[in-house]
This record gives C-alpha cells, sequence and structure tokens, in this order.
C-alpha cells in the first residue's frame, strides 16, 4: 500500500494508505483503504497593510468516520473523482498522525 489522497464525489479529500482492488481482469473494482483521514484546509486569516502573495494553507486531518471502530474502509470507484499523490507534508502528517508520533 501507499499514501494517496482521494477526492470523493462527496467533495471529501481523504488520505490514506490505500491499495486498488482489481479482479481477474485487471479491472478496478474498488480502493482498500486503511485508516482513511478527512483533510480540511483553511487558509488562514491575516489582515496586513501589505498584499502578501502568501499561499499558506493550514491543513487538518481526522478520522474519516469517526463513530467507526474499523480500521479498513472499501470505496467503490464510482465515488472516487480521482486518486493522486499527496504532498511530502501531508504524507508526513497523516504518517505521524496514524503511527502516533503526533507532536
Amino acid at each position: 500500500m501507499s499514501v494517496k489522497l482521494i477526492v470523493l464525489k462527496s467533495d471529501e479529500h481523504v488520505v490514506s494508505d490505500a491499495k486498488e482492488l482489481v479482479d481477474d481482469t485487471k479491472s478496478v473494482k474498488g480502493y482498500l483503504l486503511h485508516k482513511p483521514h478527512k483533510v480540511m484546509t483553511q487558509t488562514p486569516l491575516l489582515l496586513t497593510e501589505e498584499q502578501s502573495n502568501d499561499n499558506s494553507v493550514e491543513v487538518t486531518l481526522s478520522p474519516w468516520i469517526l463513530l467507526s471502530k474499523d480500521e479498513e474502509v472499501v470505496i467503490k470507484p464510482d465515488w472516487i473523482v480521482t486518486v493522486v499523490e499527496p504532498l511530502e507534508s501531508v504524507v508526513k502528517m497523516y504518517e505521524e498522525k496514524v503511527n502516533g508520533k503526533s507532536n
């Protein structure tokens, strides 16, 4: 498995250790997500006299399905808009959170 950023039809962004589930014809039948977390972003509001070109974004991760004790979830491919490689900083944040090494 490898860490992926998945955008769902619901406009949720999920980061997870993900594995494609394929059938005998190599057709993707779903994705197995291990400890999926919802990615929430917010642009910090900073009022200054000078215009800033700073494109900083605050990122927060929380368990995707809060009330489940399951660590693995299968998503059908028809709910997925795209699967991409996350920024290295997001991978690091996710790995620290799920491995209990968060500051």
